[in-house]
């Protein structure tokens, strides 16, 4: 382990042209519930599976009991960065790392300080009237109740990406761009198995690929570093 902490560590000194891919291990180091760990939102009972209740259609046909959802599960407001987001803005402040590239909805990486994030997934701190596009803040849409309405009355949605829908084309493509050019790319916290985001692996052309995880990934055999462990820790040696 110490060896391969040592090689990563070499790789970052090395280079100005770093990019990070994480995914929900990131946040759950901070207490924000993983959805496929076995002690994540997927394993708890609710009237409706979770992947249901955040679907587009099932945010358009039952908005009321969407919300009930979302407040209470989706929005972690008390939540702080951790080892891995503060070492990644680090990064960025020294010049080294050129993006972050998130599937995370919690925007800790911009409180820890980090510029350049790429949300793939979109953020609960960003809210919109879905007829005349006023925004508004997640302190709005947490401390009320029932089904957010805007002052035109329109519905107030999130601006996260729900299932049926289709990622930002924008962040997708910059984020493309953004691996394609990476010295070295370090995808930490994800298990890759959420598609399409899993896919941008296949668009890094260098040749430090690390992966950070506590489990095995399906991509751990393409990769030129595996580290297994938790990634604050891990992070927080280099």
């Amino acid at each position: 382990m110490q060896d391969k902490i040592a090689q990563l560590r070499d790789w970052i000194a090395q280079t100005d042209n770093l990019v990070f891919f994480g995914g929900a291990g990131v946040s759950t180091e901070s207490g924000i519930p993983d959805f496929r760990s076995v002690d994540g939102l997927y394993h708890q009972t609710y009237a409706y599976p979770p992947e249901t209740i955040l679907s587009h259609t099932f945010f358009m046909a039952q908005t009321e009991e969407f919300y009930r959802f979302y407040r209470d599960k989706m929005l972690c407001l008390s939540a702080k960065p951790n080892a891995a987001h503060r070492k990644l803005a680090e990064w960025e402040a020294r010049g080294k790392l050129r993006a972050v590239i998130t599937q995370n909805i919690d925007g800790l990486h911009q409180m820890a300080g980090s510029r350049e994030v790429l949300e793939l997934h979109g953020s609960v701190h960003r809210n919109y009237c879905m007829r005349c596009h006023k925004p508004y803040s997640v302190e709005e849409i947490a401390q009320g109740q029932g089904v957010p309405h805007c002052t035109c009355g329109g519905i107030i949605k999130p601006d996260v990406v729900l299932y049926e829908e289709s990622l930002d084309q924008h962040t997708l493509d910059r984020s493309l761009q953004a691996i394609q050019n990476a010295d070295v790319l370090i995808i930490g916290g994800t298990s890759l198995v959420v598609y399409p985001a899993a896919s941008l692996i296949h668009y890094y052309r260098g040749h430090k690929l690390v992966l950070v995880n506590k489990t095995e990934t399906p991509a751990d055999s393409k990769a030129d570093l595996v580290i297994h462990g938790a990634i604050g820790e891990i992070f927080s040696q280099l």
